[in-house]
């Protein structure tokens, strides 16, 4: 988004499928940095016992630290993760179209456990809901909106992905 804000009604939300691919190709970029780091730690006994990685506290921070870590860095900095930034969205304050603040960013995180305890229907809600709110999206007051660069092919890979591929 640009320095200016945008009016709130000007930003288009973004569906549930899209947002659904931008958290996978998160999940793998941190499962891909976490696996690095374990090999790196452990070195080839990991590929033997992989249990060996339970016994530590670097275990603890890579499986519940790290992640809250470059989570919340990349919504600070960027106000989006790289698989959001991919697909060209950006979250905002759902009030002003601007950028959140950290309470938010924390509030958002903390509600992702809130989000997924009822058999995940708080993130299903993206799916129903008008403004495609997540619950960990209301709790923190955001959305996650079609960043300025939004295209044409991800306008067809919305369609796709909408219609079951």
């Amino acid at each position: 988004m640009d320095s200016q804000q945008n009016s709130i009604t000007d930003l288009e939300p973004v569906g549930f499928w899209r947002r659904a691919l931008a958290s996978l190709v998160d999940t793998f970029i941190l499962s891909l940095i976490s696996f690095s780091a374990f090999l790196w730690v452990y070195g080839r006994m990991f590929f033997v016992d992989a249990s060996i990685a339970e016994q530590g506290i670097f275990d603890d921070f890579m499986d519940y630290i790290f992640p809250v870590i470059a989570v919340v860095a990349f919504w600070s900095w960027c106000s989006a993760t790289p698989g959001k930034m991919l697909l060209d969205m950006e979250i905002v304050d759902a009030r002003t179209g601007g950028k959140p603040t950290l309470s938010q960013w924390i509030i958002r995180y903390l509600g992702y456990f809130v989000a997924v305890l009822p058999l995940g229907l708080g993130i299903l809600w993206v799916a129903w809901d008008k403004k495609k709110q997540g619950w960990h999206d209301k709790m923190a007051k955001t959305m996650v909106v079609e960043q300025d660069g939004y295209d044409a092919l991800n306008r067809e890979l919305d369609i796709a992905l909408s219609k079951g591929l």
